[in-house]
């Protein structure tokens, strides 16, 4: 049997369903990933879609995937070209029967999987498997999407009382005598920033995110703020912080492209609630792994609506699309200083506290009455953690066209008294 795993935002060997179904049975297994160069263009809004600080952080997790793959005797090809332009060729090279890949929903993913199929069809058996999930999807109390209820309090509540987390899929064990080993030699051409299009660059010393990609990292950092520091036993506390490591988890990077998975960082919390201690602080943590789950299953639940400007409520606003407010927004030039220490950063850093992204969203939706997809786009090139659901699904919360059912807009001189009382964050950034 010769298989073909095909990473795509599950990059990592354990808790990973459709690597170990391609182990199965003395398979000879190859692994594929591909930089996409759609990816790396700009969009509508003129945006590049893979900004220079998730391309650095997705170079470097590809790079640990390639060694983590290693170690269990599986090579890696990567390409920088189109899924649909490579994966033929290897499937029909290395004379594969199977593929098998992590199961995706949004419309880029599916036109790439479908002129995939059209091609192969007759050839290969397709394996997808839901694996980004807390709650699987076979395990929510919902047996259809459609009735995935609007409000997160709803579907948190029932969750939690009616749904299980499965446990964690041990990494398989090594491949022996896997063909594709013995027949690729140093196979993963792991392309360049410059490749990528965009120019190196050193960290800024101030950056609240200083941590490297891959499963490796993410793994540390896991042991890092639950079991060496304990921060976890203060994350509510903490966690509308703005400056600094600590404050939050920081998890959401490696979730974001699946080096880590949300069960790895669930049952870790579960170990520490039994063995160190239990409180409102812990559970926050899983708290925010539900609000995840959410969004995911929102867009599963109204597909390409996630995308459009009326959102899923189909709610009407008069947006504007102002370039001289675009200009002022991204670098920092408007009247709210906490606004502009805000977008300084995630311009330095690729990274925004969870407190700042949710006030520069709501003043360019609901005070400047820019079109809210503007800004889900600009995230989307410049975030380092960026989540196609948790991106698109918080903007359309906060712009009034989502989740929100009191469609609140925050008071942002209030929000900076609250949250940065002595100026300290603005006094960082400005």
């Amino acid at each position: 049997m010769k298989n073909l795993i095909w990473f795509r935002n599950n990059l990592r060997i354990k808790d990973n369903h459709s690597l170990v179904e391609a182990c199965k049975n003395n398979a000879d297994v190859i692994a594929v990933y591909f930089f996409d160069p759609r990816l790396f263009q700009k969009n509508e809004f003129g945006f590049i879609r893979t900004g220079v600080y998730r391309s650095q952080f997705l170079i470097e997790t590809i790079k640990d995937l390639k060694v983590q793959l290693e170690k269990i005797n599986i090579p890696l090809l990567v390409f920088f070209e189109p899924p649909e332009v490579s994966i033929p060729k290897v499937v029909v090279q290395y004379k594969i029967e199977n593929i098998y890949l992590q199961k995706e929903w949004t419309r880029d993913e599916i036109s790439v999987n479908q002129s995939i199929q059209k091609q192969l069809d007759a050839i290969i058996s397709w394996n997808e498997s839901y694996d980004q999930f807390l709650f699987h999807p076979d395990d929510v109390p919902y047996d259809d999407f459609k009735k995935i209820p609007r409000v997160f309090t709803e579907f948190r509540k029932k969750c939690e009382k009616y749904a299980q987390v499965s446990s964690i899929i041990s990494e398989p064990e090594i491949v022996q005598e896997n063909k594709f080993s013995l027949s690729i030699k140093d196979s993963a051409s792991i392309p360049s920033l410059e490749e990528l299009g965009h120019e190196s660059f050193s960290k800024d010393e101030k950056t609240a995110f200083p941590f490297s990609g891959g499963a490796s990292s993410g793994l540390k950092r896991i042991h890092q703020y639950i079991w060496e520091s304990h921060n976890i036993a203060n994350y509510k506390k903490t966690r509308n912080g703005l400056i600094g490591t600590a404050y939050s988890s920081k998890f959401s990077a490696w979730l974001a492209n699946g080096s880590i998975s949300a069960k790895q960082v669930y049952w870790e919390v579960k170990k520490y609630e039994k063995e160190v201690q239990k409180n409102q602080d812990t559970y926050w943590m899983i708290f925010e792994l539900i609000w995840r789950d959410f969004f995911k299953y929102v867009s599963l639940k109204h597909g390409d609506s996630l995308f459009q400007i009326d959102g899923i409520l189909n709610n009407e606003y008069h947006w504007e699309a102002s370039e001289e407010k675009k200009e002022q927004w991204i670098s920092g030039k408007t009247k709210y200083a906490f606004v502009n220490a805000n977008m300084k950063e995630i311009a330095a850093t690729g990274w925004m506290s969870n407190r700042g992204r949710q006030n520069v969203a709501s003043f360019w939706a609901k005070e400047l009455q820019q079109d809210w997809r503007i800004g889900a786009s600009y995230f989307e090139s410049m975030l380092i953690d960026y989540d196609v659901h948790s991106n698109w699904g918080n903007w359309q919360y906060l712009a009034g066209v989502g989740n929100d059912p009191r469609d609140r807009k925050f008071n942002i001189e209030r929000q900076a008294a609250v949250y940065d009382p002595d100026k300290e964050f603005v006094d960082l950034w400005l």
